[in-house]
C-alpha cells in the first residue's frame, strides 16, 4: 500500500484550532515585529528620549552594574553589554514576531523538505526554524513558501535580517566617536584642574582665557549634542577619571564662577556662555536620564554620583 502523505491543511488554521484564531496569532506576530521595527527606528534614526523597550533594558544593566562609591565594580562594560543585549532583544523580537506569522499557515502555506521528520510537520519549532533561518539570510530551502503572499513575507524578512545587521554595525561606528569627543572633553577639564586654572582665571589677567571658556562652552553644547543624539553614551562607565565627563564636569562650573569677578568684559561674557551650556547639558541630563530636579549644580553633582565618582572635595588629597 502507497504511503500516504501528511494531511492537508486549510491555510491560516492550526492543527484543532478555528482559522480565525490562526490569523489572530498572525496578526500578533505582525504586531511584536512592528514594535520592533519601531523601537529600532527611535533608537537609531530618530532619537526622543522616550523610554522605549531598548532604553530600558540598558537602565536595567546599567542599575545591575552600577558603580559605587569607593569601589570599582564591572560597570565599565555597561554599555558595551547593554548595547549588545538590545541587539539581540531586536533579533529575538523580530524572530518571534515572524515565527507567530509563519505558525498558523505553515502546514498549508508551504511545502517542506523531505529531510524534515514527519512528526511535528509544521509545528511551532518548525516555524521558528524558518523566522531563525530567514532573518539570518541563510535561505537553507528546506521550507519554501507556496502561497502568494507568503512568498513576498519571507523575502521581506530576509531583507529586514539584513538590514538590522547593517543597522546594528552601523550603531556602533556612531558611539564611539561621541564617546572619543566626550573622554577629549574630559581629559582637557582634568588638566585645568591640575593646572589650578580657577585660581590663575581670578588673579592673573592672562589674554586666552576669554578664548579658553568660549573653546570649553563649545565642546560642551557639543556633548550635550552627542548625547541627545546618542543616549546610550550615558551608560557608557570611562574607567579613569581623567578621561571621565561626570568626574571632571565640576571643573567647567568652577571656572564659570570664576570667571564672574574677571575685570575684563569678554571673560564674563565667556563665562555666561560656559554658565549656559552647562545649563543645557544638566536640564538635559535631568530629563532624560537622572529625574532629581533642583539647580544645575545638583544635577551635576548626581550626574558625578550616578558615575560612581565622588565629588572632587570629597577625594582624597592628591587624587586626580
Amino acid at each position: 500500500m502507497a504511503s500516504r502523505g501528511p494531511p492537508t491543511v486549510e491555510p491560516g488554521r492550526l492543527p484543532g484550532v478555528e482559522p480565525l484564531v490562526g490569523w489572530i496569532v498572525t496578526g500578533v506576530g505582525a504586531l511584536v515585529v512592528l514594535l520592533a521595527l519601531r523601537d529600532i527606528f527611535h533608537t537609531l534614526w530618530h532619537p526622543s528620549g522616550r523610554s522605549g523597550f531598548s532604553r530600558q533594558v540598558m537602565v536595567a544593566v546599567w542599575r545591575a552594574g552600577r558603580p559605587r562609591r569607593g569601589h570599582r565594580r564591572v560597570s565599565v562594560l555597561a554599555g558595551p553589554l547593554s548595547m549588545g543585549f538590545v541587539v539581540v532583544a531586536w533579533v529575538a523580537l523580530v524572530a518571534l514576531g515572524w515565527t507567530l506569522v509563519y505558525w498558523p499557515h505553515l502546514a498549508g502555506g508551504f511545502a517542506l523538505g523531505g529531510n524534515i521528520p514527519g512528526t511535528g510537520r509544521g509545528g511551532p519549532l518548525d516555524a521558528l526554524y524558518l523566522s531563525m533561518v530567514t532573518v539570518a539570510t541563510l535561505g537553507f530551502g528546506d521550507i519554501v513558501p507556496t502561497d502568494e503572499w507568503l512568498r513576498i513575507a519571507v523575502p521581506v524578512e530576509a531583507l529586514l535580517g539584513f538590514a538590522l545587521l547593517t543597522a546594528a554595525v552601523t550603531w556602533v561606528l556612531q558611539i564611539y566617536p561621541a564617546l572619543t569627543r566626550r573622554r577629549s572633553l574630559a581629559v582637557r577639564l582634568s588638566l585645568l584642574e591640575r593646572a589650578d586654572a580657577a585660581r590663575v582665571l581670578v588673579e592673573e589677567d592672562i589674554a586666552m582665557t576669554a578664548p579658553l571658556l568660549e573653546s570649553l562652552a563649545r565642546e560642551l553644547v557639543q556633548a550635550r549634542v552627542d548625547l541627545k543624539q546618542y543616549a546610550e553614551t550615558y551608560y557608557f562607565r570611562d574607567g579613569e577619571d581623567e578621561e571621565s565627563l561626570a568626574a571632571n564636569i565640576a571643573t567647567a562650573a568652577r571656572l564659570a564662577r570664576a570667571s564672574v569677578t574677571s575685570p575684563r568684559a569678554d571673560v564674563r561674557f565667556a563665562g555666561r556662555l560656559l554658565t549656559t551650556a552647562l545649563a543645557d547639558l544638566a536640564r538635559l541630563l535631568d530629563e532624560q536620564f537622572l529625574r532629581v530636579g533642583g539647580s544645575a549644580d545638583d544635577v551635576l553633582t548626581a550626574y558625578a554620583a550616578d558615575h560612581g565618582h565622588a565629588p572632587r572635595e570629597d577625594r582624597p588629597a592628591g587624587s586626580a
